[in-house]
């Protein structure tokens, strides 16, 4: 049996550097595992006055439902002002409600944050795994992913350069290790 892996990405900029680390971290699962973008641009800010049982927004319905379906979430971040980015966190507070209908639930997840910078997204990183005990996600520890000056190591194609693939692959390979405990 598969598991679904959902992929979600707090960039929302098309050539996003955390978009490309995605993508070469989605290469790198083993047979049986399917990693998915999951789109949250489209997603309207979180109000409870549109969130009703009679007017759902459709986005909010398909993205719960996308998030429901995986058996786990991969974010791939890009730190905003020492935090998340706000379409992140509006996707988490989507997912959440309505209240006791918490998409996110029991999901593992792995956190990897990306940066042009030598902080490599930190406090992005540590911001998300606060989110993730309340929405009781238990997240991958180790290897911590920090990914920093990832200009340095994207080619023009956006594929990572040759000596960040261990790396990526010890990401994914401790990820599967946790989704398989679940």
């Amino acid at each position: 049996m598969s598991k679904k892996i959902a992929v979600v990405v707090g960039s929302l900029r098309k050539g996003s550097f955390s978009k490309q680390i995605a993508r070469n971290l989605m290469k790198l699962f083993p047979s049986g595992y399917e990693p998915e973008f999951v789109e949250i641009g489209n997603l309207p800010l979180y109000n409870e006055d549109i969130d009703t049982p009679e007017n759902v927004p459709a986005t909010y319905t398909e993205f719960r439902d996308q998030i429901k379906a995986a058996d786990g979430v991969l974010f791939v971040t890009p730190e905003y002002n020492r935090s998340i980015p706000g379409g992140l966190k509006n996707a988490l507070d989507v997912g959440s409600r309505p209240y006791g209908q918490n998409a996110w639930n029991n999901k593992p997840a792995a956190i990897v944050s990306v940066s042009p910078g030598a902080i490599s997204g930190f406090g992005a990183n540590h911001v998300l795994r606060q989110s993730l005990v309340f929405l009781n996600m238990p997240a991958l520890q180790q290897p911590e992913a920090y990914i920093g000056n990832v200009t340095k190591i994207l080619d023009d194609d956006g594929n990572v350069a040759e000596g960040t693939v261990g790396f990526l692959q010890s990401i994914v390979d401790a990820y599967v290790d946790l989704l398989d405990r679940y």
